[in-house]
């Protein structure tokens, strides 16, 4: 039986099986979509099995094929992991990287750098400062800002760069308003939420002991940007949490004042993710290093 079947028919059934994905094995194989489905057809006829459920969006193993996949993969790793000792300083950064982003002017030229370095990459990037769950699929990588725990998923995260983040208000907000001490005070005071405000989630803060602390804030200016919040409580349109970066030039000039609280706001953190399967290409670990390496120069 094992001579009627050809060793990149299983390539193929493996690279399906860890991505969910004919497109995503394709990529990954640097074959076309087409010609990974005739191997997968190849091998469900010699086998006289069906390997794969097919439906318009979404592809499962059967279970012939979860059986078949578990019995050869040990395998095929050993095989896969011999070749790679071979030729892993000959392997090319090549193949269409599709990036989910926000639309930061930094990680614009980022992009570009990457690109300029490996030419044989071809660029798909969309943007958005905070994706949702049911836009992420098809990517290779997606890139965001978050604060406090990353929810758990079947997603990797990589951390790319943090800032240091500054509760601010404008004196004239000050002026006008009772100043919080505590964070419960924020509930009862005009505060502007950033980033993640289209999910409503709640301000984070790190305690004493470096656990999270959430807290929900009264709000009536809800942005996606940080310049926006900026700009929000330079106008004392409400107290927001930004990054002391971001805000420094502001605070120096008497523009805004820092708000000592009795915990620190969380960090702002820029991650990038990627899907947890086997079969990575490598113009996916390349990118993020390189995103990772240009933040240390930033620093």
């Amino acid at each position: 039986m094992l001579n009627k079947i050809d060793q990149q028919w299983l390539k193929s059934f493996h690279c399906v099986y860890e991505n969910n994905s004919f497109k995503r094995a394709a990529e990954f194989l640097c074959l076309p979509t087409s010609n990974v489905s005739r191997h997968i057809a190849l091998l469900e006829q010699q086998l006289d099995v069906r390997l794969f459920v097919r439906s318009t969006r979404r592809i499962a193993p059967t279970e012939a094929g979860e059986h078949l996949y578990q019995r050869t993969q040990p395998l095929l790793d050993k095989l896969n992991q011999a070749i790679e000792e071979v030729t892993q300083h000959s392997q090319e950064v090549q193949g269409q990287l599709n990036i989910l982003m926000p639309d930061s002017a930094e990680l614009a030229q980022a992009v570009i750098a990457f690109c300029n370095q490996y030419p044989s990459i071809s660029l798909c990037c969309d943007t958005s400062i905070s994706p949702k769950e049911d836009l992420i699929d098809g990517f290779d990588v997606i890139v965001s800002f978050h604060r406090g725990k990353l929810e758990d998923n079947s997603w990797i995260a990589k951390e790319i760069q943090r800032w240091p983040s500054v509760v601010v208000a404008s004196p004239k907000l000050l002026q006008t308003c009772s100043k919080p001490f505590q964070i419960t005070d924020l509930k009862h005071v005009p505060c502007i939420s950033s980033f993640t405000a289209l999910d409503g989630t709640p301000w984070v803060f790190i305690d004493d002991h470096g656990e999270w602390v959430t807290q929900r804030v009264k709000s009536s200016f809800k942005v996606n940007s940080g310049q926006l919040a900026k700009a929000g409580a330079l106008a004392g349109l409400g107290f927001a949490i930004l990054p002391a970066e971001l805000c420094c030039e502001e605070v120096e000039a008497g523009e805004l004042e820092i708000v000592e609280l009795e915990y620190q706001p969380a960090d702002l953190v820029l991650y990038a993710f990627y899907a947890s399967r086997k079969h990575i290409a490598k113009k996916v670990p390349a990118f993020i290093k390189h995103l990772q390496q240009r933040a240390k120069t930033k620093q």
